[in-house]
């Protein structure tokens, strides 16, 4: 079946509006359960005072911290970048880059002390070093040793140790700048592999570390696609291009204010903590907040890395796009939440080790490997391990199961029904696809309780009439996905128009051939 395979009109109908009922109805019991326990005594830590005379969800440190509490520091020290950005590139554009780590180096040296820039510059430095040498696996391996002493005792608390002052945020920060500069001095030392002639100097990778938008909080460019943009000479830029970036601002910050008020009526953060409250809630409230969970992890790491982005595409650079959405998700390949991280470990391990991905073992390896990195990344502990265990599992039976159903005879029986009756029964298998995503990956956004209790609510207690519904629900939006996917799909790639009809005598009796003949308007080709 092709992607472009279409729908009746009326059927696509029926699957919107079922999907918005359903989604009211659901937001609707989130609703209620947070307005009748917010006085709630387990809720007093992350529920608290807020606007418009109600109490709001406050259990997200991370969107706390950068649209609350530490707004202003964050906006002060991106707005200091883009000022002395700008002053450097209409100053000097050929300098640009040296402007971006000068004001880079002095922002860290300010917000976390000169001994946490040494430690940083050692890290730089023993990687470089072992660059020279251009053996790719030492260098990856010499990487992830690097990358494990912030990850283990007592190399952390030694470490930790070079941070100075009392600053809030001290402990985030510390660890995001690690984490991120060791990735991506590992990105540098493998494309300096790869270069054939001579190695690139450490002030480019000094450049391309203290890049203050990217340094703390991601998102990871790979060291290729910065260097070549950071020092592209052509600073021109497209038609629209500043209408579109003050845009995309105006867009993040609608959304900013739009989670707020959220915040306000619905819960959803607080409620996943309290399992006696989880015993009692509904089936629907509780497969909702399964749901909308997934649905706010997109969108802070949508919010957050796009407002670097905006920030970055200001200094001529195409940044890493925003992560996919999670309603737009129904396999695994396609699942992730950090675009530069899922690139980062596409290039360097999953595709370098798979190939064209068509071999089954080639893929198992890749697999492994690539969430090897991940837990390694992200910390090794339960949670992680049983995220990255079920997810590379998924990940592959997807190849399994494709590799079957082109067989025979199962590719005969699907070459014999209907495009349209094949995309149904294709959407029938992701839809349950669809839920093995959103309960592994609730693993590590929320509690391994709060996933059982949902899996055992959703296929066992609730069997079969909650089942059934949900079910039937995703199968609706997993159809709505796919007629996005095909319109997009007939935009990049249109149907060629079809060939122009034979002459026959009706035509040869038309007008003479020197008669002016009318020309073809482009637009209503391209509409045909």
């Amino acid at each position: 079946m092709g992607i472009k395979a279409a729908l009746p009109k009326y059927e696509l109908y029926f699957y919107n509006t079922v999907l918005c009922l359903a989604m009211l109805w659901a937001a609707s019991w989130i609703f209620e359960v947070s307005s009748s326990n917010a006085n709630r005594k387990a809720f007093k830590a992350s529920v608290k005072p807020g606007y418009f005379g109600r109490k709001m969800d406050t259990a997200d440190f991370e969107w706390m911290m950068w649209f609350s509490t530490f707004r202003e520091h964050i906006l002060f020290a991106l707005s200091g970048h883009v000022l002395f950005a700008k002053i450097g590139t209409m100053l000097a554009p050929q300098y640009r880059s040296l402007v971006y780590m000068v004001y880079g180096l002095l922002a860290v040296w300010t917000s976390m002390g000169w001994t946490y820039v040494s430690l940083m510059l050692s890290h730089c430095i023993l990687l470089y070093s072992i660059s020279l040498v251009k053996i790719r696996w030492l260098c990856f391996v010499a990487g992830l040793c690097t990358l494990a002493t912030f990850k283990c005792e007592p190399f952390v608390s030694w470490q930790a140790g070079f941070v100075e002052g009392d600053f809030e945020l001290r402990h985030v920060l510390f660890y995001g700048g690690c984490g991120f500069t060791i990735m991506r001095c590992m990105s540098f030392a493998l494309e300096n592999c790869e270069r054939k002639d001579g190695n690139y100097s450490i002030l480019e990778l000094l450049k391309y570390n203290f890049y203050l938008p990217f340094f703390y909080f991601g998102p990871i460019m790979t060291f290729d696609k910065f260097y070549g943009q950071v020092n592209k000479s052509d600073l021109t830029r497209k038609e629209r291009e500043m209408w579109n970036i003050s845009l995309q601002g105006l867009i993040y910050l609608a959304v900013i204010v739009t989670v707020d008020v959220l915040f306000h009526f619905m819960y959803f953060l607080t409620i996943p903590t309290d399992i006696k409250l989880l015993k009692y809630l509904s089936d629907w409230a509780l497969v909702g907040l399964a749901y909308v969970n997934l649905v706010y992890d997109w969108v802070k790491a949508a919010v957050m890395f796009g407002v670097i982005n905006t920030v970055s595409r200001l200094d001529h650079l195409d940044p890493p796009k925003p992560p996919k959405c999670i309603t737009m998700l129904y396999v695994f390949s396609e699942t992730h939440f950090d675009r530069g991280i899922n690139e980062w470990l596409c290039k360097y391990v999953y595709d370098y080790l798979g190939g064209k991905h068509e071999s089954v073992v080639e893929e198992l390896v890749a697999t492994l490997c690539t969430y090897g990195v991940t837990i390694l990344w992200l910390g090794p502990c339960e949670v992680v391990l049983f995220w990255a265990f079920f997810n590379c599992f998924g990940l592959n039976f997807e190849l399994w199961t494709a590799k079957v159903f082109s067989m025979e005879p199962f590719a005969s029986f699907e070459m014999a029904m209907s495009e349209a009756m094949s995309r149904r029964i294709r959407a029938i298998f992701n839809t349950f696809n669809f839920w093995c995503i959103v309960l592994y990956n609730l693993m590590a956004l929320n509690s391994l309780s709060f996933v059982k209790l949902v899996a055992k609510r959703l296929l066992l207690k609730g069997f079969p009439i909650t089942t059934v519904i949900v079910m039937f629900v995703t199968y609706c939006l997993v159809q709505v996905i796919k007629e996005r996917e095909r319109r997009q799909a007939l935009i990049d790639d249109p149907d060629p128009l079809p060939p122009a009809p034979p002459l026959n005598a009706a035509t040869a009796t038309g007008p003479p051939a020197d008669a002016p003949q009318a020309v073809a308007d482009p637009s209503k080709e391209k509409a045909e």
